[in-house]
């Protein structure tokens, strides 16, 4: 029995999914087939079979990537003073934003999920694992005397992720500049928990 390399597996789905989602975000989830992701990766149809049943579990193994990103994510942000962990985690959250082809992902994953209840529930738990994990971040920040939080670090947190969401909304705009507005998102941020005083 010829057994399998778990280390050659993930990095073979990971390339499926990675090859996958491009085309989701130029393409779109429904107008992108099985054909097209195996031509772009190179793979015959069978091969992908044998990592993902459908479509559809492709799309879900995204969030499942994306669960796993967010953990190395805080576990860095976790080694930084809590003040600099908070801005690592903005910096990642706001990465896909300045590109519009990941950005475009991030717009199909939503409209994807407000379809489907699984992928909303599994959307819904990454936002509220980001939410928790930054409010750790922002409650020890304020313990250290880095920051002065006037609300809940929960409170925080969420609102954090709402400047961040507000970048995508925006990204239609053609005259928007992403990688300027993320400094100005810091700036504000900063100046919400008074971060700039200390």
């Amino acid at each position: 029995m010829r057994t399998v390399d778990p280390v050659k597996h993930a990095e073979k789905k990971r390339h499926i999914t990675d090859t996958a989602a491009g085309l989701f975000a130029t393409k779109g989830f429904d107008r992108t087939t099985v054909a097209d992701i195996c031509q772009a990766a190179g793979i015959s149809t069978g091969s992908l079979f044998h990592y993902f049943p459908t479509k559809r579990a492709i799309f879900r193994e995204i969030f499942e990537q994306d669960s796993a990103d967010n953990e190395a994510m805080f576990a860095q942000a976790r080694e930084l003073s809590p003040w600099d962990g908070v801005l690592l985690v903005v910096d990642r959250l706001s990465e896909p934003a300045l590109d519009r082809a990941l950005a475009g992902l991030v717009v199909e994953i939503v409209a994807q999920a407000s379809r489907d209840p699984e992928l909303w529930e599994l959307a819904a738990r990454n936002e509220r694992v980001v939410r928790d994990e930054l409010a750790v971040l922002f409650q020890r920040a304020h313990d250290a005397g880095q920051i002065a939080l006037s609300v809940s670090a929960t409170t925080a947190a969420s609102w954090t992720q709402g400047l961040v969401d507000g970048l995508y909304g925006r990204l239609v705009d053609p005259e928007f500049d992403a990688p300027e507005q993320v400094v100005t998102l810091r700036l504000i941020l900063s100046r919400f928990v008074g971060a700039e005083a200390r």
